[in-house]
């Protein structure tokens, strides 16, 4: 019975959530970055509101300036709006 729940545990929104936020799915390779991306992956797997953020996503435009209130990656999230390669905030 542990296998339906790692199948749950496994479906996530992170993806359309960057693409949303206008994040760079690549810019986890940048060395500075991959530990952001690794654990927003993680946090985004063991969350327990993908409901909530599937009701959000399917409601919100196709771009948005932050993450929910309710998302535990809200802040990785912003940092990496920020941070990502390319950005203004990236030149420090």
């Amino acid at each position: 019975m542990a296998a339906p729940a790692r199948v749950e545990r496994q479906q996530t929104c992170i993806s359309e959530m960057m693409e949303r936020l206008g994040i760079e799915p690549g810019g986890g390779v940048v060395p500075r970055l991959s530990l952001s991306y690794t654990t927003a992956f993680h946090r985004c797997e063991l969350c327990p509101s993908k409901q909530a953020c599937r009701d959000w996503l399917s409601r919100m435009p196709a771009s948005v300036a932050f993450a929910p209130r309710f998302c535990p990656n809200a802040d990785i999230f912003f940092e990496l709006q920020v941070n990502q390669p390319g950005s203004s905030g990236s030149d420090r």
